[in-house]
C-alpha cells in the first residue's frame, strides 16, 4: 500500500441541513421521490438511501411534515430500535409525482458541483509523487530497460500527460496499466453532482472499483459518517478507450425519459488516468482528439454543455496517456505536440532483453528451453525480418509450440521445426489472392 494512503482527506459528513448548499426544494423533492419509489417508511433506510447522516435525514423529513407532504404513522418499528414510522401524505404523493416527472433521479443527495470541486484538490493526481520502487514494482511483470522507467517516473509524478509511440506489440497497453497500479491510493469519486439544478451521475460500477477494505471493516456499520457517504472510496479509476472512441463520447450525455445527465468519461477518470489507445484508428482524426482535450490539459478544467446550450466548467484532473503506433509527426502538428507534456518512444527489445522475456514466458508455460532451437531462432528467423525484436513475440513463438505439442500429443518441447511452424502463423506472406 502507498504512503499516499493518508494524504487523500475525505470529505466530511454534512453535519446540518445549511451544511449541504443544495436548494431545499431539491433536498425535499429528491426525499419525497425516494419514499415513493422505494416504499420506505423508516428515518435510517430513508438516511442510507439517500446517503446522508441520520440528523440531516431528519431535518428533511421535518421541514417535508410542516409542508403536510409527511406524517408520521404513529406506530414504533421494534425491529428498528422503536423508529417512529413515516409515510407520504396524499399531498406528498401528489408532489412526489411532479417531481418524478420533471426529473426521475431519485436516491443519494447528488453534491454541488462547487463542493466537489473542493474534494478533487484534495485528491488531485497531481499531489502523488511515484517512486522508481513504486514504478518497477508495478512494472514486475515487464522486462523495460532502466531508461524507460527514467522518462516514465517524472512523467507520472507531473500527473498531466504523455504520448507513449512506438512499433506495435511492444507493450504500450501494459505500461500504462503498470502506470495506473503504481498509483495504489484512494479517492472519494461522488455518486452524482448537481449543478443548476441538473442531477449528473459520475459514480460507475463498469469504471470505478470500489475500496474493498471499506466493505469488510466490522466497524463500519458503526462509522459509516466517518466521511459523506455521498461519495464511494474507490481505486483510482482508469478509462480505457480505443479506436471506438468518438468525440461525442466526451460529451454529457443527457437521458431524455429520466430527464438525468451522466458523466462523460473523462469526468468519470477525474483523479485517475484517461488512456487513448490506438490513437490513429478512430474515427475522428488523431489531430481533432488531441484538439478536444487542448483546453482541459492547460487549464484543468472542462468546459461541458447541457441541452438548453448553457456551457458550464467541471474540473479536470486527470492523467491522459495517449498510446499511438504512428510517429507523431505524422498524426499531429507542432503546436499540438507542444501541448503533450512528456514524449515517450516504446521501442522493441534489443536481444538480451528479448531473451529475457523469451526464458520468462517459457518457465511460465512450462516450456524447456532448447540451444538448437534458439540458435535457429537468431540465426536463420530473424535475420528475414532486419533482426527486429517484438515484446509479444516469444509469447506468440511459445504458445503455438505448445498448441502444436497438444495437436501432436508431444510433450511440451522447442525444435527448429516447431519454431519455423510457429513462425510462419506470426507473419502473412505477401501474395496476390485471385478473386
Amino acid at each position: 500500500m502507498n504512503m499516499q494512503n493518508s494524504t487523500v482527506m475525505a470529505p466530511p459528513p454534512p453535519k446540518r441541513l445549511e451544511d449541504m448548499r443544495l436548494s431545499t426544494v431539491m433536498m425535499r423533492d429528491i426525499i419525497l421521490k425516494t419514499i415513493f419509489r422505494k416504499n420506505i417508511d423508516m428515518v435510517s433506510d430513508l438516511s442510507r438511501a439517500v446517503c446522508l447522516p441520520i440528523p440531516v435525514t431528519q431535518e428533511l423529513i421535518d421541514m417535508a411534515r410542516t409542508q403536510r407532504l409527511i406524517e408520521a404513522t404513529g406506530t414504533l418499528n421494534a425491529n428498528n430500535g422503536n423508529e417512529m414510522g413515516y409515510q407520504l401524505t396524499d399531498a406528498g404523493k401528489a408532489r412526489a409525482l411532479d417531481a418524478l416527472a420533471q426529473s426521475e433521479y431519485f436516491g443519494p443527495m447528488p453534491v454541488p458541483l462547487e463542493v466537489y470541486r473542493e474534494q478533487v484538490k484534495r485528491q488531485s493526481i497531481r499531489n502523488i509523487q511515484v517512486t522508481r520502487q513504486q514504478l518497477t514494482d508495478a512494472m514486475g511483470h515487464l522486462v523495460l530497460p532502466d531508461s524507460l522507467l527514467d522518462h516514465l517516473g517524472p512523467a507520472v509524478s507531473a500527473g498531466r500527460s504523455i504520448l507513449m509511440y512506438g512499433p506495435p506489440g511492444n507493450g504500450k497497453s501494459s505500461i500504462s496499466n503498470g502506470i495506473r497500479d503504481a498509483l495504489g491510493d484512494k479517492v472519494y469519486v461522488p455518486r452524482a453532482i448537481e449543478y443548476a439544478g441538473q442531477v449528473i451521475t459520475v459514480y460507475d460500477p463498469i469504471v470505478h472499483s470500489k475500496a474493498e477494505e471499506e466493505e469488510q471493516d466490522p466497524t463500519s456499520l458503526r462509522r459509516v459518517t466517518r466521511f459523506d457517504t455521498r461519495y464511494v472510496c474507490c481505486e483510482r479509476p482508469t478509462v480505457i478507450t480505443g479506436g471506438e472512441l468518438s468525440l461525442d463520447m466526451l460529451d454529457l450525455v443527457y437521458n431524455p425519459t429520466a430527464r438525468t445527465y451522466q458523466a462523460p468519461l473523462q469526468l468519470k477518470s477525474t483523479g485517475g488516468i484517461f488512456i487513448v489507445d490506438d490513437l490513429g484508428r478512430q474515427k475522428e482524426p488523431p489531430q481533432s482528439i488531441v484538439n478536444r482535450w487542448i483546453v482541459p490539459l492547460e487549464e484543468s478544467k472542462d468546459i461541458l454543455a447541457l441541452q438548453s446550450g448553457e456551457k458550464f466548467e467541471v474540473p479536470f484532473d486527470t492523467l491522459v496517456i495517449f498510446s499511438t503506433n504512428f510517429h507523431p509527426n505524422e498524426i499531429f502538428d507542432q503546436a499540438a505536440l507542444r501541448r503533450i507534456f512528456f514524449k515517450i518512444k516504446i521501442d522493441g527489445p534489443n536481444q538480451a532483453n528479448y531473451l529475457k522475456i523469451f526464458a520468462m514466458v517459457a518457465k511460465k508455460r512450462g516450456m524447456p528451453l532448447d540451444e538448437a532451437t534458439l540458435v535457429h531462432l537468431f540465426k536463420t528467423k530473424y535475420p528475414t525480418i532486419d533482426n527486429i525484436y517484438a515484446n509479444y513475440q516469444p509469447i506468440f513463438l511459445i504458445d503455438q509450440m505448445i498448441s502444436i505439442c497438444e495437436f501432436e500429443g508431444i510433450p511440451y518441447q522447442m525444435r527448429p521445426d516447431l519454431i519455423d511452424r510457429a513462425w510462419a502463423n506470426m507473419f502473412v506472406k505477401d501474395e496476390h489472392i485471385v478473386k
